[in-house]
């Protein structure tokens, strides 16, 4: 069962730390302090896991059981790695028969059972060389991807509900039968299209607010189970891909992907 950090603290490190003001602007401090006092954070270290964000997909599964008897395991967005983390253990990966690939345009470090491929999933050619490096069909597909913010909330979410519709496509190309799908999405409304589209082609569409997703967030997340099978008629989303081309660039200046 993943248990909430009991009292908020269990590495022993007092929350309420404040930082000194320095040089740093206002909005860096508050980040750092709300950073260094989070017990997610904390629960993170203590239990080697790279980024807080280990803990939503614990507790997704611990209700959906979406990791359950999977063998392989695509990672979309996946920098720092802790959904990677899991997702090797949980599919017994190793280096020498690797069971989970990962993809993000930043730096991720190497793990162990991990294929770790650094190109924008947004480049034509992510795809094939996701599937060529996995040597299989995957049974969960995982994205973790947002677009960078630009403080304005709609354009936010329209730029990241895209990553997610590419996201989408993909998982239906590529899962097999009974496979689950889990990205994450904004609060501000899913488009009906991509609700319909996953409708179709999964027995079960959700949207899902874990407890470590911090309350002030917006992130929430968008999992269809048990996907049908492929069908035939399902468009090819190359189009999708070559919308996307007006932000790849602008990706380049994100470094962190757990902000949330």
């Amino acid at each position: 069962m993943t248990k909430p950090p009991i009292g908020g603290n269990r590495t022993g490190r007092k929350l309420g730390q404040k930082v000194k003001k320095g040089k740093l602007k206002a909005s860096s401090r508050r980040w750092i302090e709300r950073h260094i006092n989070d017990p997610y954070v904390q629960r993170a270290q203590l239990e080697g896991y790279r980024a807080r964000a280990a803990f939503k997909l614990l507790e997704i599964d611990e209700k959906h059981k979406i990791l359950t008897g999977a063998k392989r395991i695509i990672d979309l967005g996946a920098a720092p790695g802790s959904w990677s983390q899991i997702a090797a253990k949980v599919t017994s990966s190793t280096d020498t028969d690797p069971r989970v690939v990962a993809i993000d345009f930043l730096d991720v470090d190497p793990l162990p059972g991990v294929v770790i491929l650094k190109l924008d999933f947004l480049d034509p050619s992510a795809p094939d060389a996701l599937m060529d490096a996995l040597g299989g069909t995957p049974d969960l597909v995982l994205s973790d991807m947002a677009a960078p913010t630009t403080g304005h909330r709609q354009t936010d979410h329209i730029r990241t509900m895209h990553l997610c519709e590419v996201a989408a496509h993909f998982a239906i190309d590529v899962l097999g039968p009974g496979g689950h799908f889990l990205a994450k999405t904004f609060q501000g409304g899913t488009e009906r299209e991509l609700l319909n589209l996953l409708k179709q082609n999964f027995r079960q569409v959700l949207h899902i607010k874990p407890a470590s997703s911090r309350a002030e967030s917006v992130e929430m997340f968008l999992l269809a189970k048990d996907f049908k099978g492929r069908r035939e008629g399902i468009s090819d989303h190359a189009d999708l891909r070559a919308e996307g081309q007006d932000f790849r660039d602008e990706r380049e200046d994100v470094t962190e992907h757990d902000e949330e």
